[in-house]
């Protein structure tokens, strides 16, 4: 499986992150995932024909894998940086480094808040002394090796720390039959659940960064919306939501049979009363219909779903990295409504029901990102939803704006 990640995110008023994800039917092996960071102007859905100019300064490039469930594909999660946001590289030799893999558990993990701590037991390894023990860390990622009879094994290879470390303070020492090593965290504040980003992690972590926001799971397919919705609202507790059901179980009738009889204009509308509905619940994940008949295809139909997190997935043509950022940027420019509107897009190259997890954790990874990037997101989402959702996402008018004026309210108001 193959899995390409770009990200995409404008870090003033609107943020907006594009994940490429390639999934391959056929292949049975895991690949290094390309990304790339960019920063864009605001995105208004006001004027959706409108052609973008888009600023290319400040890239910044990372090769990312996602850790998968099988045992029988490898494990990797790697953030490397070629950029200038991470300038710490890494270099490893690879010439005495043990083929066999690591117990991905070897290690007792703690977090005090300001850092965190690794202890691993190396007493079976014999280790003489601690030159021959070699931490590398840089601020994603994190190597520990040892030379045990001559050899040098890998102990520790993290190629994607939970969040980001201030790897030129990173302190590591033997205590008796243990190595300790220490990490000190970039946002003290966030709490670990583990040293890498995992599935495990980012399900016991995110809720925090979260806070009770509602997802919302858009795109093309309505089966690849439920089935990653309802993997996400597994992971982290929430409640899994289906319009789709709700629909059909209002109508009393199939979703196509009422396009069939109605038209999309009618189905469309329907959801967006659901949506509605729905705006005001917390802890949920809504997987909204797919295709031109659902709401998220129109621009007017976004008000409600701007009061949770937005997650678009769809399906993508892109091979490599730099046809994937060229199909963002056609989209952006062309006044896409999901690129525009979306808060994380999540593109596939094609679908299979086993790697819905892979997704999912995509998903969560980004969401991760984006709410760290700005902490007082969640607080936005909410005071959007108090204010009712009025469809001025992400410039937020005062109490007292009328949607249909477009007039702002007197200051005193």
């Amino acid at each position: 499986m193959d899995i390409k990640v770009l990200l995409e995110t404008e870090m003033i008023l609107y943020h907006f992150i594009l994940f490429i994800i390639s999934l391959s039917r056929h292949s049975q092996a895991f690949a290094q995932m390309a990304s790339s960071l960019l920063y864009c102007p605001t995105l208004p859905p006001q004027n959706p024909s409108k052609p973008l100019s888009l600023s290319t300064r400040s890239f910044s490039r990372f090769s990312v894998s996602l850790t998968t469930r099988s045992s029988k594909l490898p494990s990797f999660l790697h953030w490397r940086s070629t950029g200038g946001i991470f300038p710490r590289t890494r270099s490893v030799s690879s010439g005495h480094l043990s083929s066999a893999p690591a117990d991905s558990k070897n290690y007792e993990f703690s977090d005090s808040g300001g850092e965190v701590e690794l202890r691993i037991d190396i007493k079976s390894l014999n280790v003489e002394s601690s030159s021959d023990v070699f931490v590398d860390a840089d601020d994603i990622a994190l190597l520990i090796r040892a030379k045990s009879a001559g050899i040098l094994k890998t102990l520790i290879d993290v190629k994607q720390l939970f969040e980001r470390v201030k790897s030129s303070e990173t302190i590591w020492y033997i205590d008796e039959e243990q190595l300790v090593v220490n990490l000190k965290k970039f946002n003290p504040d966030l709490k670990w659940p583990d040293i890498m980003e995992s599935w495990e992690s980012l399900t016991s972590g995110i809720s925090q960064l979260l806070k009770g926001t509602s997802i919302y799971v858009i795109g093309d397919s309505t089966e690849i919306n439920e089935a990653v919705a309802k993997e996400i609202a597994t992971g982290i507790g929430y409640m899994p939501l289906s319009t789709s059901e709700l629909l059909e179980q209002y109508a009393q009738q199939s979703i196509d049979s009422w396009v069939a009889s109605e038209g999309t204009d009618s189905v469309a509308e329907a959801e967006g009363v659901v949506l509605e509905n729905l705006s005001s619940q917390a802890r949920a994940v809504v997987a909204t219909l797919g295709g031109k008949h659902g709401a998220a295809s129109r621009f007017d139909r976004w008000r409600h779903i701007h009061a949770g997190f937005s997650v678009w997935v769809s399906k993508s043509e892109a091979l490599d990295e730099a046809s994937a950022k060229e199909e963002a940027r056609k989209h952006v420019q062309e006044g896409n409504v999901t690129y525009t509107n979306a808060d994380v897009v999540v593109k596939i190259g094609g679908w299979d029901k086993d790697y819905t997890r892979d997704v999912a954790q995509g998903c969560l990874s980004a969401l991760k990102q984006l709410t760290l990037s700005d902490k007082k997101l969640t607080g936005k989402k909410s005071l959007y939803i108090r204010l009712g959702c009025r469809g001025d996402w992400p410039d937020i008018k005062p109490p007292g704006w009328d949607p249909s004026s477009g007039v702002d309210p007197p200051m005193d108001s």
